[in-house]
């Protein structure tokens, strides 16, 4: 089957409003004693929360990833592959990169913490280069559990998002109402999971074969995501902001919920037309590029951010107008312009790695029909909790290096390469799995 053009460009498309996002609402400001700090847009600025709605689009990385498992995972099976061989291979291609990433900055933070640099300065520093994390934890989750979420696709179909979305506003009622402690948590697998498990219901057709079905769904979600932060206790701003609560995003709120069917109805909506533009080469040509460094875009887009910040804030070059003022958005400009070009020069230093990445994945992915997996299994659920905390401490909480989670991704991702198949040598059998998936 050829891939999905449409796929790839949501690949694209959510990356760069990602990016986009982050970088517009990242204020930083030179204080007299030198020191920089970073006020929070979002709190200070609170018509800026509108904005949320139109940059937060992790509900198209679920929706893309699941619609790509529902292919990739049965034709894995088909061919004979285990379940272990799948998310091995899955898993690999983004814990290598991500390693890479995580191992550069640690070593960074290590060698500033030697040479006694703020702790303040370096916990914030360690939080902006961590932040994108929380969707690595999520979404190998996820992956783990495809074989069984896939199997309940096969049998109910879209009754299985219907009521995963059901349990989710009842964890929701216990997270608000009750204030019963961690059981949130298991909203960013329930509302995530939405996404992704509407993705399977979408490469089967289930939600396109009735034309009403996508207008229901964007539809009816924005009714319901108005009614939850108009006439309910929900915020408007769907990326968390410091002193709101409930907030949408930590852990995911029915608001967050209605915003997920939302964006999935709209981007049905608009597939038929983004096609017929995805048909022409020129628009392709451009598309394809970015999908295929998306996972270094999402991981390295604020570094770029620390390279401005010393050479035009440490050095007071920049002009710092009033947070939130006309002058201080024109400035936006030519910020994303700059932190463009430095982004794209990074992103050119590191192919040379990326190959060497991908070398090292053909050489150590698990085999497409390993059964004997506990060591898989548990390098998988040491990255997990490694990112996990990552995502909520940073890379310096406090100023100092994070020793135990860094030792458990380095062992987790170990064990997830050294992983080979230990019954008797078969030829190895195809497989199509990837990071972001393959549609």
């Amino acid at each position: 089957m050829s891939r999905d053009r449409y796929v790839d460009f949501l690949r694209a498309w959510a990356i760069v409003l990602v990016v986009l996002g982050h970088w517009l609402i990242t204020a930083l400001v030179r204080e007299p004693g030198g020191r920089i700090t970073a006020p929070e847009l979002l709190a200070t600025v609170d018509w800026t929360q509108w904005l949320t709605l139109v940059f937060q689009i992790m509900p198209l990385f679920f929706l893309a990833g699941g619609h790509a498992a529902g292919g990739s995972w049965p034709r894995h099976r088909a061919a004979g592959g285990t379940a272990a061989g799948w998310l091995g291979r899955r898993a690999l291609r983004l814990l290598l990169p991500t390693g890479l990433y995580s191992g550069l900055v640690l070593l960074a933070v290590a060698v500033c913490s030697a040479a006694d640099v703020d702790a303040g300065t370096l916990s914030l520093v360690g939080w902006a280069m961590a932040m994108q994390f929380w969707f690595l934890p999520v979404y190998l989750l996820l992956s783990a559990l495809t074989p069984p979420m896939h199997a309940a696709h096969r049998r109910w179909g879209g009754r299985v998002p219907v009521v995963m979305g059901v349990v989710a506003l009842a964890v929701d009622v216990l997270v608000v109402a009750v204030h019963t402690p961690y059981v949130g948590l298991l909203n960013y697998v329930l509302v995530w999971g939405v996404a992704y498990q509407l993705g399977f219901c979408w490469r089967d057709g289930l939600l396109t074969r009735r034309r009403p079905v996508p207008v229901l769904m964007a539809a009816g979600g924005a009714v319901a995501f108005a009614a939850l932060v108009v006439l309910g206790p929900f915020p408007v701003s769907l990326i968390l902001v410091t002193g709101q609560h409930p907030g949408n995003t930590d852990p995911p709120s029915a608001a967050m919920l209605a915003w997920v069917v939302t964006q999935v109805g709209l981007c049905l909506l608009a597939a038929p037309a983004v096609r017929r533009l995805l048909d022409r080469e020129r628009v392709w040509r451009v598309v394809r590029p970015v999908g295929a460094t998306s996972m270094t875009l999402y991981l390295w887009h604020m570094l770029p951010v620390l390279v401005v910040a010393a050479a035009f804030y440490l050095t007071g070059l920049a002009p710092e107008p009033a947070l939130g003022s006309a002058a201080w958005w024109g400035l936006r400009i030519p910020w994303l312009l700059v932190l463009g070009v430095v982004l794209a020069g990074v992103v050119s230093a590191l192919r040379p790695l990326e190959r060497g990445l991908t070398a090292l994945y053909e050489r150590t992915g698990p085999d497409a029909d390993l059964r004997h997996a506990w060591p898989l299994w548990l390098g998988l659920a040491m990255d997990v909790a490694a990112l996990a905390r990552f995502a909520v401490r940073g890379f310096a909480p406090d100023g100092r290096l994070p020793v135990l989670p860094a030792v458990g991704l380095v062992l987790g991702t170990a064990l997830v390469m050294l992983t080979r198949r230990t019954t008797a040598q078969r030829p190895e059998r195809p497989t199509t799995a990837g990071a972001t998936g393959r549609a």
